[in-house]
């Protein structure tokens, strides 16, 4: 499972030209599922999401996880955080978990996300064509993958 994690003051997903998602101050996550992804990577990077120290405390420091300061969480799904690009100039997807397979790994996280957080987490929907709309502040963008648990 691989994550793009970035650091908000606001984002928000539009389906159809409606909000359907949004949030304020917290973490905007796109996620990206492996075919060889379980149960146990979700768990581990939900853990290592919420923990995260990367708000700012009262000296400027990153020093703060999304629970000390209160904030939201919004996941969307991205198979195309597993596009490979070593060969031509057209990305390609063969990493990329099948939406079978997918769709009850993305629930999970969410799951996973929301009771570590001790509130809902909210989402965008999978597999649909989403506009993000998002303010980075900072900016702060981390990347996670759970192949690489360094």
């Amino acid at each position: 499972m691989r994550v793009v994690i970035q650091r908000v003051s606001k984002s928000s997903v539009t389906i159809e030209n409606k909000i359907y998602a949004e949030i304020g101050q917290g973490l905007l996550i796109f996620a990206g599922f492996e075919e060889s992804d379980n149960i146990e990577d979700l768990r581990w990077l939900a853990k290592k999401i919420i923990q995260l120290r990367i708000f700012s405390d009262s000296d400027g420091k990153m020093n703060l996880s999304v629970q000390e300061v209160n904030g939201e969480i919004l996941v969307v799904s991205q198979f195309t955080l597993h596009a490979l690009t070593k060969k031509g100039n057209r990305p390609y997807y063969i990493k990329a978990a099948k939406p079978e397979t997918a769709i009850p790994l993305y629930e999970h996280f969410i799951t996973f996300l929301s009771s570590e957080l001790s509130r809902p987490v909210k989402s965008g929907i999978f597999g649909a064509m989403m506009n993000i709309f998002l303010v980075n502040e900072g900016p702060v963008t981390i990347t996670i993958d759970t192949k690489n648990k360094e």
